[in-house]
């Protein structure tokens, strides 16, 4: 298993019971002694984007469950540093944040390719020692966050890719079920 850091994907385990994070993939943006902040890849929500900014009307963006913190705050991630002031590398081809009124003003001006960008309401986050309990107890797998898996792979197969991504036993995980015990 790879360390947590940023540019990790943390996989949830097959059997984690956490509602919030049932069979989820979650992109660490930052990992530090203080905690720790990211963003599920794998849980769109039914309100798309320009539902939640009046301002982005017409642009009905997808908008994904980032995590079950702050849910009143909007988080992005993007693959276009040169054209998104403030972003901060995540890892290779992945970049978190940056100015939303240049975001705004590229959707508005279709100078974004949407399939570049990904919106976020909430996210996810761990306080010191918190999520290194959750490695320690098995709650969570890791592997390196790739362009691919994070932006071009639909949502709903990011968990069961992630598992395949490494490989060996871990790939037999993708068909277990939610609830061993109803089979």
């Amino acid at each position: 298993m790879i360390a947590p850091g940023p540019g990790i994907l943390l996989i949830a385990e097959p059997f984690l019971k956490d509602p919030n994070f049932i069979r989820t993939v979650v992109l660490l943006c930052e990992h530090q002694d203080q905690g720790s902040f990211g963003l599920v890849l794998n849980k769109q929500i039914t309100q798309t984007l320009d539902e939640l900014v009046p301002d982005l009307d017409g642009f009905p963006y997808p908008v994904f469950y980032g995590g079950p913190v702050q849910m009143n705050t909007l988080h992005f991630i993007h693959q276009c540093p040169e054209m998104i002031p403030g972003a901060v590398p995540v890892s290779k081809d992945i970049y978190w944040g940056g100015n939303f009124e240049t975001v705004a003003a590229l959707i508005r001006n279709n100078s974004i390719d949407p399939a570049k960008i990904k919106f976020f309401v909430g996210y996810s986050g761990w306080s010191n020692g918190q999520l290194a309990g959750e490695m320690e107890e098995k709650s969570w797998l890791t592997v390196a966050a790739t362009s691919s898996l994070t932006f071009e792979t639909p949502h709903a197969d990011i968990w069961k890719e992630s598992l395949r991504h490494l490989g060996g036993k871990y790939e037999e995980l993708v068909n277990y079920p939610i609830d061993p015990q109803l089979n």
